[in-house]
């Protein structure tokens, strides 16, 4: 089930309302019910998967915390084989056997293993981490294993964010199953405004600029020069929206019905340098390869090499995870390399910026900063939006032909149905949203909001519905990009 569904507007407001009606007692089990009706929703039959990683984890956990010594770290292998198996043979089975087959074709080896006809169970990476992450942290004692199977299903099924996070710790989230939720004015509004400004990001602004996006990069051999930097400048924006919005709509549900969630996003683009938009772009998946990757490799604490080496390992996994192709891969190896190589050039940047007088222009600096994050980040979008390796440099080849004007909105575009009123209409709803952005670094706009008097507010929500539906692409909802992994 979509969020930006009318199925969803029906689906949420009875849950919300039977939830707050019902006994206490009874509400993991509403909830529960729910977040498996709203998952059968896409295909019913994969609710097994989960089901099955559910039982092991479950029994996993119970097992890890009364063992001791090998016994312990076997239960928990068990436990990591098991999730990762079900996304190995889902997710990478295809990927890994045609690149398995094209070796064996090199040296004329024989390879008879056919691919396996397999739809990607939906949001499978999200909930498979989020198990992990209670068998790791049950194995690390931070969490006392949950013994009871009703809470623990909700742990992993909870709808609003069973299918795209924010992936959760255990010990932030699963003891609020137990806790009692009362109706809030100011709680249920604070998540319904959030709920709102994340269907307007993702219907408006996301949708919008995909149409753009998408006829230019499924056909980009048709297309050169400004095109391709306006559709790749174009994605930035619309993955970030359809994911923040995404995000903002699941923790403004949750919200509304007394759960707390993790921020996952925080204005990256606005980050000065890719250290700092990692720590602001999708937060829980960042933390969460920091927390069980990175700092088991050793993190920092080790010779400097090795701590270059545990960084690249961290993004080339981080990589994959997005996707069983190459170009996921080398978008994440890109990034590592941006961080790596920042690493390694910091003092000679320092130095070049004392030599330019940059430190004495701190907002000159910060703004030049803050672009060339954002170049090499959209650089690294290419290989992450493109199909195959061979379409990303093709962009790049192709955008630095010489542009013109023309380019921008040439008759493939037309043909579509963009008109270069859309084109400018996409850059304004981007330059609003960036001046919203910069203007929440310097004041509480939320606070702010709150604030003000009822005539105020309630007419600002009628507005942005009326926004939502009016200006929001119609037809069919639009699925978010994330539920692909």
């Amino acid at each position: 089930m979509l969020f930006n569904s009318f199925t969803f507007l029906i689906f949420f407001p009875v849950v919300v309302t039977i939830y707050f009606v019902i006994p206490h007692r009874w509400r993991w089990a509403w909830l529960l019910a729910a977040s498996c009706y709203f998952y059968m929703a896409f295909i019913p039959v994969y609710i097994l998967i989960l089901f099955f990683t559910i039982a092991i984890d479950y029994v996993a956990g119970i097992l890890i915390e009364s063992a001791e010594g090998r016994r312990r770290k076997l239960y928990l292998a068990a436990s990591i084989v098991a999730n990762v198996g079900v996304l190995a043979v889902f997710k990478y089975f295809n990927f890994l056997n045609a690149n398995a087959r094209a070796i064996a074709e090199v040296f004329h080896w024989p390879y008879d293993f056919a691919p396996l006809a397999l739809i990607l169970p939906i949001g499978l990476s999200f909930h498979t981490f989020q198990a992990m992450s209670y068998t790791i942290e049950v194995y690390r004692g931070r969490q006392k294993a949950e013994h009871h199977l009703g809470i623990y299903a909700l742990y992993v099924m909870f709808f609003p964010q069973l299918v795209a996070g924010p992936s959760e710790r255990t010990q932030n989230r699963l003891h609020q199953f137990y806790e009692e939720h009362f109706v809030e004015y100011e709680r249920i509004t604070s998540g319904l405004r959030m709920m709102a400004v994340g269907l307007f990001m993702k219907m408006v602004i996301a949708d919008r600029l995909a149409r753009y996006v998408n006829v230019v990069y499924n056909d980009i051999p048709a297309f050169h020069g400004l095109s391709l930097v306006l559709a790749t400048f174009f994605f930035s924006f619309q993955i970030y929206c359809d994911f923040a919005g995404y995000s903002l709509v699941a923790i403004g549900t949750a919200r509304v019905m007394g759960f707390r969630l993790m921020n996952n996003f925080d204005r990256p683009y606005l980050s000065k340098s890719i250290s700092e938009f990692w720590s602001r772009w999708h937060i829980s998946l960042s933390t969460w390869f920091r927390d069980y990757l990175y700092i088991p490799l050793g993190g920092n604490r080790v010779a400097r090499p090795r701590w270059y080496w545990n960084l690249f390992i961290t993004f080339l996994l981080s990589g994959l995870w997005h996707g069983a192709n190459w170009t996921f891969v080398i978008w994440g190896a890109l990034n590592g390399f941006y961080l790596i190589f920042s690493l390694v050039t910091k003092n000679a940047r320092a130095s070049l910026d004392n030599s330019l007088g940059l430190t004495d222009k701190p907002r000159l600096h910060r703004a030049l900063s803050i672009v060339s994050t954002f170049t090499l980040t959209c650089i690294a979008w290419v290989f992450f939006r493109a199909s195959t390796l061979h379409e990303a440099m093709h962009v790049f080849k192709a955008a630095l032909t010489r542009p013109t004007m023309n380019q921008l909105v040439p008759d493939a575009i037309r043909a579509a149905g963009i008109s270069k009123f859309e084109v400018f209409y996409g850059l304004l709803l981007v330059a609003g949203l960036m001046w919203v952005e910069w203007l929440s670094t310097k004041h509480d706009l939320v606070r702010r909001f709150r604030m003000q008097p009822v005539w105020v507010r309630w007419p600002v929500y009628y507005a942005t519905c009326m926004a939502i539906w009016m200006l929001g692409i119609s037809g069919e909802a639009k699925a978010f990009i994330y539920f692909q992994f």
